[in-house]
Formats: C-alpha cells, sequence, structure tokens
C-alpha cells in the first residue's frame, strides 16, 4: 500500500510505488481466482472489436446533429450493458422517464414507437409488451430524468447511486443540457470545458464508464460530405481533449433523398436505414467505422447482417 514515505509532495508518488501496487493486485487477483472487471460491451460486434469494449475511468463522447439517433444508440447501448447484469445509470436532462421508457420498449419489442405512444397495439403486441416490461424490470438500471441539473447535482446523485446499488456505466444525454455555475460571464464555451473536466474527474472518481451525447453544430450541414469530425466538437468546450473516446453517428440518408443520392452518387445503392459509426479519437486504440443499421421507427440500431446482432 501507498504510504506517506512515498510521495514526494502532497499528491505525488514515485513510479517504483505505482509498479508495485499493480503487481501486487494482480498476485492477489491470481492468488484468490478473482478475474479483473472485464471491459463492458456495447453488443455491437464490429464496434466493441474495434473499441476493445467500454473501459472505467474512461469518458466516451457520442456526437451527432439532431434526429440522427444518438439518444437512440446510447439507451441501445444501455440495455444491452444492463443485460448482462452490469449496472447502469441514466441522466435523461432532455426526455422525462415515460418518454425513455416507450423508447426502451420499441427498442425491445420491435414495436413501432408511433403505434406505442398511440396505444395503437393488437393483442400480439400486448404480450410483447408485458413480457418486455417483465423482462427491463428486472435489469440493474437507474434513470434520473430531472431537467437542468448542473454538475454538482450530478455529482453528488450518481455517488448517491454508486454506493446504495452500485454503478459501471453512466449515460449523459446531453452534454449541453448540463447547467453551466455562472462564473464565466455567460461564456458558453468556457462553461462547457469545466462542465467536460468535471465529468472526466466524475468518471476516475467514481471508476466507471461514462458516456455522454453531444450535439454537433450546423458547420457539418454546410460541407459537401456532411461527415462529422473532431473539429465539429470545438463549439463544446474542451470536450475533444478530454474525452477517451469520441464516436460520431453519420448517415447520408438524412442529407439526400433517392433521387438526389443518384444524381450524388450514381451507381451507388441508397443508403437507407444505414449509420457510420466513426470512432474519431481512440486514447488506447485504434480508430475506424463500423457500420451499423437503424430502424428509425422502432428507435434501434442493429448490427450489420455479417456481424452477431446486439
Amino acid at each position: 500500500m501507498i504510504d506517506d514515505s512515498d510521495k514526494t509532495g502532497s499528491d505525488f508518488i514515485h513510479l517504483g510505488q505505482i509498479l508495485s501496487d499493480y503487481q501486487e493486485k494482480r498476485a492477489a487477483a491470481a492468488a484468490s481466482q478473482v478475474q479483473p472487471r472485464a471491459p463492458m460491451l456495447t453488443g455491437y460486434k464490429d464496434l466493441d472489436e474495434l473499441l476493445g469494449g467500454m473501459q472505467r475511468d474512461d469518458l466516451i463522447v457520442l456526437g451527432a446533429r439532431p434526429s440522427m439517433g444518438k439518444s437512440s444508440l446510447a439507451l441501445n447501448i444501455a440495455l444491452n450493458v444492463g443485460q448482462g447484469g452490469t449496472k447502469v445509470g441514466v441522466f435523461s436532462l432532455e426526455m422525462g422517464g415515460n418518454q425513455l421508457a416507450l423508447r426502451m420498449l420499441a427498442a425491445n419489442t420491435e414495436i413501432d414507437s408511433h403505434r406505442l405512444s398511440l396505444g395503437l397495439v393488437t393483442e400480439a403486441d400486448v404480450q410483447r409488451i408485458s413480457d418486455s416490461i417483465g423482462h427491463q424490470s428486472e435489469l440493474p438500471m437507474y434513470i434520473d430524468d430531472t431537467p437542468f441539473q448542473g454538475m454538482v447535482e450530478m455529482r453528488s446523485r450518481a455517488r448517491r447511486l454508486s454506493l446504495e446499488c452500485g454503478l459501471d456505466l453512466l449515460v449523459v444525454d446531453y452534454l449541453q443540457l448540463i447547467e453551466g455555475t455562472g462564473n464565466y460571464g455567460g461564456n458558453r464555451v468556457q462553461e462547457l470545458s469545466e462542465i467536460s473536466r468535471e465529468l472526466k474527474r466524475m468518471a476516475r472518481e467514481l471508476n466507471i464508464c461514462l458516456l455522454i451525447c453531444s450535439q454537433l453544430g450546423r458547420g457539418v450541414t454546410n460541407r459537401p460530405s456532411h461527415r462529422p469530425m473532431l473539429s465539429d466538437l470545438r463549439d463544446s468546450g474542451s470536450i475533444e481533449q478530454v474525452a477517451d473516446v469520441v464516436m460520431f453517428i453519420h448517415r447520408e440518408d438524412m442529407y439526400y433523398t433517392e433521387e438526389e443520392w443518384d444524381q450524388h452518387s450514381p451507381g451507388c445503392p441508397y443508403p437507407k436505414n444505414i449509420a457510420e459509426i466513426i470512432v474519431a479519437k481512440h486514447r488506447n486504440g485504434p480508430t475506424g467505422e463500423v457500420t451499423l443499421a437503424f430502424r428509425d421507427n422502432l428507435l434501434r440500431f442493429y448490427s450489420m447482417p455479417n456481424s452477431e446482432p446486439a
């Protein structure tokens, strides 16, 4: 264990002591046959292979323009993680609990979300809904839909959840809705930079993976390719620098009709319901792209046919 004699200042620790502690932990785990906690899997085979799973202490950013499906993908991942018995918390700063429940039911039952919201369901649907509610009610998932929260409130609530129930993955939807402290004279970029640092600090303090959605500005739509890039996060403060992983959702069918696509890319099939997940930053691994299918009426992403389904 680290004692005061190993410190050269108030918080500096000699590298040799850190390495010694690491070796002791490995030896203790081997002796007790207790395996270290494995990374959390998103449930999408190709994405998990690229990321190596989601690591604790990491801050993962999922960025996209509105209506691209970032909330849906974040919830899909949360459900996939929760179904493996891993403890998940969700801060839903935009949607209320009822809307969140409807989205999860639509994704899990594969019943059209619009029909669900209107109550236009068949007898067969009712049984599927009942089965899904029974299953999802047993998952270790916890939702906080309090709007307009700041980092002080969110950290306090996350700490309490971690102490009382345990916490492995925390989803925040979304960054731009987190209240600032008012310390920067209305400079929202500086506020978001402070929030980003606090999010990373919270991930490390609680030893959790923190997945946060971030809305991209209109600059994406002004480029001919419409493909998101890291510079699109500049309006979101220092989140690009602080994040361990940055992913973007890109869907060409949000920018082109089928007729427009034929003119833009003659001979190429229209990418209807196709989403590219662009891993633009990966601090401890490779970057790249993964293709998923998206059924917007079900609010659900799927692995492509040549991959194992989520």
